[in-house]
């Protein structure tokens, strides 16, 4: 099994349930776009330092290929689950929330 067919349903899940619930103001989704760019750049540098180091590994079998420094690509669906599932359970402001 690739990293791709393991992360793939998460992603899709976590924008799935952004999209259902989808009662975010705008300001809101710019907020987690911010979220989402920090988080990938946060990723970007520490999983890179992490596989210099030799303390992560990925098999060349079951990975896409394309990589950002030393980090799959496959890597970076993580934080961006991230960023699009918990905004999908955060409860907005009282006023929002109708």
């Amino acid at each position: 099994m690739t990293y791709l067919l393991i992360s793939l349903p998460f992603l899709l899940l976590a924008v799935v349930l952004g999209v259902v619930r989808r009662n975010q103001a705008p300001r809101q989704l710019a907020v987690t776009a911010i979220v989402a760019a920090v988080l990938l750049v946060l990723t970007a540098v520490f999983d890179n330092l992490m596989i210099w180091a030799g303390l992560v590994a990925y098999g060349d079998a079951q990975r896409l290929g394309p990589q950002i420094g030393l980090v799959p690509i496959e890597d970076f669906f993580y934080p961006l689950f991230v960023a699009l599932i918990v905004p999908a359970f955060w409860p907005g402001r009282k006023q929002d929330r109708k």
